[in-house]
């Protein structure tokens, strides 16, 4: 999980929004379509489930852990944790770790996903939404069998805060030419630090750079068609020749030591202990 820094993270700034077509929001920051016209639901349901061999991938796992880069409008997550509520093979405890930098407002949220198929599970997102505070906020649903771990802030300061091993990368940002901090050499290298042996990214980005960072990050990457008449898209498997040998104590999700020291014994400090 993101550890606490001593510096005081920048305010976030809210999603700047575009909904004058309603099927198809678009973001007025960077100019880019939070989906594909072809249906955002199907989107995630082809190009990242299916480009990470899931559900298949995540059966009779005690648990799995999927990070996105981008939560955007979360229908990623919306129709991930729908085909894991229909799964009777599914794991134990389904862990999703999703970066945003500009969130939507509860408001936004409950608006985008008016008319969804999955209004259901919509309803339980926008109703446990957080406040747009940086920092990492935990949503559990399914009685804590799935987590959202919400990172919202820059990437360049959460993604590397991470401590996790994952098994599936859901690379969403906006399109390189228009938010290429998200798509970066450094940012996408990151991720075979976290990532578990054989463990799976897809994107519908096919950038030549993209393709050079996964690469270099220890990723194999093969090109397949494409998705909402894009040619291609991207899927990868994490095989590096070589991988440095983890700490013993490195555990999926294990955050690093806190420790606070708690003076006074009122409600105050038995709250803050807890």
């Amino acid at each position: 999980m993101p550890s606490p820094t001593p510096e005081t993270p920048p305010p976030l700034e809210p999603a700047a929004l575009n909904t004058d077509d309603p099927l198809h929001w678009r973001s007025e920051r960077f100019q880019d379509g939070y989906a594909s016209r072809a249906g955002a639901l199907a989107q995630a349901r082809e190009v990242f489930l299916q480009g990470n061999g899931l559900p298949e991938a995540w059966r009779e796992r005690a648990q799995f852990v999927i990070l996105e880069t981008g939560f955007g409008l979360g229908n990623n997550f919306l129709a991930t944790w729908q085909a894991w509520r229909a799964d009777p093979q599914r794991p134990r405890r389904l862990f999703f770790l999703s970066l945003e930098r500009y969130p939507l407002q509860r408001a936004e949220l409950a608006a985008a996903h008016s008319d969804s198929e999955l209004e259901e599970l919509a309803g339980h997102l926008v109703a446990t939404w957080p406040p747009l505070a940086p920092g990492l906020h935990r949503l559990d649903f399914e009685n804590g069998a799935v987590s959202l771990l919400l990172a919202l802030g820059d990437i360049s300061s959460t993604l590397p805060a991470f401590r996790a091993e994952v098994d599936a990368f859901f690379l969403d940002g906006f399109a390189p030419d228009r938010n290429p901090a998200m798509w970066d050499a450094r940012t996408l290298q990151t991720l075979g630090r976290l990532a578990r042996p054989g463990a799976r990214a897809a994107t519908w980005s096919v950038a030549r750079a993209t393709r050079d960072a996964l690469t270099q990050a220890g990723f194999e990457v093969q090109r397949v068609p494409g998705f909402g008449g894009k040619a291609q898209r991207l899927q990868a498997r994490f095989a590096p020749r070589f991988q440095p040998p983890r700490p013993a104590a490195h555990t999926a999700l294990a955050p690093q030591a806190r420790e606070a020291l708690v003076l006074g014994a009122g409600l105050a400090g038995a709250a803050c202990a807890a």
